[in-house]
C-alpha cells in the first residue's frame, strides 16, 4: 500500500474530468497578467460610470413622465434594455481582455 492518503470521491472525479479535458485538448485557464487585470478593472470602472449616468437619466425621465403610468412603464423598459446592453458589452470586453486582445 502507498503512504499517500486516500482520495475523496470529489478528488477522483476532478482527476477524471481533468484527464478528459486533456484528451479533448482543452487547456486550463491561464492566470491573468497584471496588464489584463488592470484592463478588466478599467472596464468595470467605466461600466460603473455608465450605470451611474443611466441612473441620473432615469431620474430625469421619471420626472418628465410625471404620473403617466404608461410613460413610466416605457421609461423603465428602456432603462432595463440599456442596462442589459451595457452588461453584455462589459462581459464581452472582459472575455476579450482575458484572451489577451485589447479592446
Amino acid at each position: 500500500m502507498s503512504d499517500e492518503p486516500l482520495k475523496s470521491a470529489y478528488e477522483l472525479a476532478m482527476e477524471r474530468l481533468s484527464a478528459q479535458d486533456r484528451e479533448a485538448g482543452i487547456d486550463k485557464p491561464r492566470p491573468l497578467t497584471d496588464e489584463q487585470k488592470q484592463q478588466i478593472a478599467r472596464l468595470r470602472q467605466e461600466h460603473r460610470a455608465k450605470i451611474a449616468e443611466l441612473e441620473i437619466l432615469l431620474g430625469n425621465k421619471r420626472a418628465e413622465a410625471g404620473g403617466d403610468s404608461q410613460k413610466l412603464e416605457e421609461v423603465e423598459e428602456h432603462d432595463r434594455i440599456d442596462r442589459e446592453r451595457l452588461e453584455s458589452s462589459l462581459e464581452s470586453a472582459i472575455q476579450t481582455a482575458k484572451k489577451g486582445r485589447s479592446g
